[in-house]
């Protein structure tokens, strides 16, 4: 159970004023436009983007990945009308399509095979460019569904950080370390901060009674991974 309950956005009065889209409704105009990670595969969209998101929900529920901003589970994040075009959005990976350009245009070397269907792409676009928390949520969304991968359709989910963070590009090298890691070792535990040089952060290695580290730069809140 997470610790940190949200004062708002779990209950139904949201969703009768308007604050938030229902669960169980797809709403594009209210959700990110896939960008160059999930161009070109198949992105999930009516009623398989609900049921993966759902599943979304109740993983990080589980694993406590909250956007400690606005003091719920990121998944709702997706459904709040304050924040349209912020959350996450999926695509299988489908190497067939000519137009798939993937890790390409990210900048780095695909790790995987990407037309294979057990693998999910997840492209996480935070409220503005400069969200101090999109590494920590980016590297605890990849660490719940994977961690809890026995909950859903997929072998694999990779997660990257939309190109319009002003700090994408370091943000997914990291990602792509920590998904390298956990391919070769199946250790989710890595911290990709240390890979890049980094200071390290007890939020982003997912132990949250670590000391903290020496004065350095910041990843944004600590949540418990």
């Amino acid at each position: 159970m997470n610790p940190f309950r949200s004062h708002f956005g779990d209950d139904d009065s949201d969703e009768a004023d308007g604050l938030f889209d229902d669960d169980d409704e797809f709403v594009p105009d209210h959700l990110p436009v896939p960008g160059p990670f999930l161009q070109g595969h198949d992105v999930l969209d009516g009623e398989d983007h609900v049921a993966f998101h759902e599943t979304t929900r109740e993983l990080f529920e589980e694993r406590g990945v909250y956007d400690m901003t606005f003091d719920y589970n990121l998944a709702r994040l997706n459904l709040d009308t304050r924040h349209e075009r912020a959350g996450y959005r999926y695509a299988e990976a489908d190497g067939d399509d000519p137009e798939a350009t993937g890790d390409l245009a990210a900048g780095f070397d695909d790790l995987t095979e990407d037309d294979d269907p057990s693998v999910l792409r997840a492209e996480f676009t935070p409220t503005t460019p400069f969200c101090p928390q999109t590494h920590t949520l980016t590297v605890g969304s990849f660490r719940a569904w994977n961690g809890l991968a026995d909950r859903h359709d997929y072998d694999l989910v990779r997660v990257r950080a939309a190109e319009m963070h002003h700090d994408s590009g370091t943000i997914n090298r990291q990602l792509a370390d920590l998904e390298a890691t956990y391919l070769e070792t199946g250790d989710l535990s890595a911290n990709p901060n240390r890979s890049a040089g980094g200071a390290s952060d007890p939020a982003a290695s997912g132990n949250s009674n670590a000391d903290p580290p020496e004065r350095g730069p910041s990843r944004g809140s600590q949540a418990p991974f």
